[in-house]
């Protein structure tokens, strides 16, 4: 557990700067691969990896953590990482790197939305007008016109909602799981939950797209392990800003790879977002200590 004496915010920072970076290189690592790889692969590699590589772990850790008495609720939670995995990368893969960066922020939005009907608190006006100006930011930065929608915002927003449930269900696990057994658990799931459509969508792979595949999965699961360490010692209220760096290499990342210039209309929305998206930060708050906070 990590006590008071073991803060250590700047520490905290720099790993989160660091998840940052390496969510973005994650998501644009699969840009390059060949358009025969199916997506239902995609997932699978992404789950496989992180098995792997936190078995690997607990294997050198502490071995019992392989187990659980709450095996049911790390199944459920497992199920929504997937469904939140599947709908974020879709939404990758058909919206700017930027644009779908700032759509991952809206969770924060999702859980004061949610907060009265899931855990009864009550929300008062200030925040009620946050959430409300925070979706309407969605609006502007996605480029709505009437009552159309493109369907990437929709996949992004869908795992922005997903990403709130595993906030919710993270409030309960880490009563009593370890960060090693949840992470396990949902690359347990999600591997056997993607495997029938690997198997049946297969195509045999290039080692070019073996790589990339490779390479993808092992930076999504370093990402959630440098989230998971800059809680353990870092305040959430002081670290609160620092995911946000992510915008920003994912809008340079897309200027000099990919040719993607961000409108005034995306930017005004990403301004919009992320302020209400902090303002709305509390809500995602929990005790001090984090020795077992996990994504």
């Amino acid at each position: 557990m990590t006590t008071a004496a073991d803060i250590n915010n700047p520490y905290g920072a720099v790993l989160l700067i660091a998840a940052a970076c390496v969510f973005t290189a994650d998501v644009t690592v699969l840009r390059y691969l060949s358009p025969e790889v199916p997506f239902a692969l995609i997932i699978f590699a992404r789950s496989l990896s992180q098995l792997v590589i936190v078995a690997l772990w607990i294997a050198v850790q502490n071995p019992v953590l392989y187990r659980s008495a709450r095996w049911a609720r790390l199944v459920l939670r497992g199920v929504t990482s997937l469904v939140c995995w599947w709908l974020y990368y879709a939404s990758f893969q058909t919206l700017e790197l930027g644009l779908a960066s700032t759509l991952t922020f809206t969770s924060s939005l999702f859980v004061v939305a949610m907060a009265p009907f899931v855990l009864g608190e009550r929300i008062d006006a200030k925040r009620a007008v946050t959430t409300i100006v925070g979706f309407a930011g969605v609006l502007i930065a996605s480029g709505v016109s009437g009552f159309t929608v493109e369907a990437g915002v929709l996949l992004g927003l869908g795992s922005a909602f997903a990403a709130a449930l595993l906030i919710f269900q993270n409030r309960v696990l880490a009563r009593s799981e370890h960060t090693a057994t949840i992470m396990f658990w949902i690359g347990l799931v999600a591997t056997f939950g993607t495997l029938p459509g690997a198997v049946t969508g297969w195509t045999t792979l290039t080692l070019h797209d073996a790589l990339l595949l490779l390479v993808a999965g092992t930076l999504g699961t370093v990402g959630m392990l440098f989230t998971v360490e800059a809680y353990r010692f870092g305040e959430v209220s002081a670290l609160a800003t620092f995911p946000y760096v992510r915008i920003l290499f994912a809008l340079a990342v897309g200027y000099f790879l990919f040719d993607e210039i961000a409108s005034w209309r995306e930017i005004l929305g990403v301004v919009v977002i992320v302020v209400c998206g902090f303002a709305a930060h509390e809500y995602q708050r929990g005790p001090k200590r984090f020795g077992r906070k996990s994504l």
